[in-house]
This record gives C-alpha cells, structure tokens and sequence, in this order.
C-alpha cells in the first residue's frame, strides 16, 4: 500500500515537471469574456478566437479567429452546418456588422468543409468597426442557405487584447 502511494507520487510529480517544462512552449494566452487570445509557437502573430453553440441553430458549432499584422487582417469562420465542396474554391461575400457594411464581394477561401477564410490589406478602419460590432455577418452571393451571422460580443476588449499580445509577442 505505501508503495503505491509512493510510486503514484513520484509519477504525479514527474507529470507535473513535465507539463510545467513544456507549456511555455505551448502558447502564451489570456481571456477576454469567452475570448482566447494566444501566440501560439507554431504561429508567427497572435489569434484572437471565440467558439460557442447556438441553441436557435440545432446547437451548431460556430467559432471565429482573428489576427492581422501591419500588412492584412485575417478572418477565419468556422460553422458546422456548411457543407463547401471544393478545397481552395473562392468564394464572394458582403460582410457586415451590426450596423456598418465592411466590404462589398470580398473574397474568402474555402479551407475544408466548415471553414471560410478572408484575408484582406489591413486598414485599421476594418479594425475600428469590428471593435464596435456585436455581430459579423457574411452574406454570399447567389446562396443565401450559407449566410450568416457570428456573435462577437466584447470584440473591442479582444481586439485591444489581441493588439496588446502582437505588440508583446516573442
């Protein structure tokens, strides 16, 4: 009995040791709302990224991420109800928010079957009114069944985040 006691205690340590020597590796993160802003090792810029389920939509998946640089902003959409055909099809959308239109047609790259990607020349006016919205939405051309609108409730206290974690970055 006292032997396994032990051993179960020099095995909890050794974990322990373990995990605390490689999470600094893993990401350097923190938490706005239900926000997750990290610089991740394998990335070059810091994400900021909200997933939830909404009850009104069969409990579907949706999740968002952010980044940018001085060059782009990138958008990343994930939703579990699209069902994209084609890998790297471009795709053209309006995205909006709550009350300001971004960008007319915008292009957004199909990554896998759920997932969108717009990558756009950062302006920080795009920057501006996603800090203010609740909600974006993408509104494709020609398929109103893949619309659709993301709560991003607290986006300017992420993005702030965000901002503070790619001025920070290592």
């Amino acid at each position: 009995m006292k032997r396994s006691v032990l051993a179960a205690g020099i095995l909890a340590c050794a974990l322990s040791a373990t995990v605390s020597i490689s999470r600094p590796a893993l990401a350097q993160q923190s938490k706005v709302g239900d926000w997750t802003i990290e610089k991740r090792a394998q990335d070059t810029h810091c994400n900021a990224s909200r997933g939830y389920k909404d009850k009104d939509d069969e409990n579907r998946d949706y999740v968002i991420v952010i980044t940018y640089s001085e060059q782009a902003i990138v958008i990343v959409m994930i939703y579990d109800g699209w069902e994209w055909d084609k890998v790297g099809e471009i795709l053209r959308a309006d995205v909006g928010t709550d009350d300001a239109d971004i960008m007319k047609k915008a292009k957004w790259e199909v990554m896998d079957k759920t997932t969108v990607r717009g990558i756009f020349a950062y302006d920080q006016s795009i920057m501006d009114r996603l800090a203010k919205a609740k909600r974006l939405t993408l509104d494709f051309e020609d398929d109103e069944d893949d619309s659709i609108e993301m709560q991003i409730p607290r986006a300017g206290e992420a993005l702030a985040a965000l901002k503070f974690c790619e001025e920070n970055r290592k």
